[in-house]
């Protein structure tokens, strides 16, 4: 069973709906989960806000914590994440920001590097993932793996 399968069946177990807010990934956990027989189940809504003012206009997430932060942080992703399941209402929400590359790294914040937020029922956990410079591509695939892995993990 696939990763998104297992994750939509807990979900439905759970009685829990899921948003996301993607950055980096530009949909592909929305995507990857309504490939799922019964997403309609778990899923109402979901953001792809790739531009700071879409982050701050649909999901609530603060121009200071931009600022202080940087977009790609683990801050701005627990704001996304709690914005998106305000927005939904949904008991679960995911945020996701990084730099899948090529270009776009600095030392602090190099090529590869994702920071997720996860929002499960009010409670914020964060993570920062260094994947490396694979490929924009696989930065993108390797982050939704993540989200869909530690949700399943967290969630059980």
């Amino acid at each position: 069973m696939e990763l998104e399968e297992k994750l939509v069946n807990l979900l439905i177990d759970k009685g829990y709906h899921i948003s996301f807010a993607e950055s980096c990934t530009g949909g592909l956990c929305c995507g990857r989960l309504v490939n799922v027989a019964n997403a309609s189940k778990v899923l109402d809504m979901s953001f792809v806000t790739y531009a700071n003012e879409a982050k701050t206009e649909l999901l609530g997430v603060s121009e200071k914590t931009i600022e202080e932060y940087g977009v790609v942080s683990e801050e701005v992703a627990a704001e996304m994440a709690k914005g998106a399941s305000n927005r939904a209402k949904s008991e679960i929400g995911v945020g996701i920001t990084g730099v899948a590359g090529p270009t776009g790294g600095t030392e602090k914040k190099p090529v590869g590097m994702a920071c997720f937020g996860f929002c499960i029922n009010g409670k914020i956990k964060t993570y920062t993932k260094l994947f490396g410079e694979i490929g924009r591509n696989e930065v993108r695939q390797s982050s939704v793996n993540f989200v869909f892995q530690s949700l399943t993990d967290l969630l059980k």
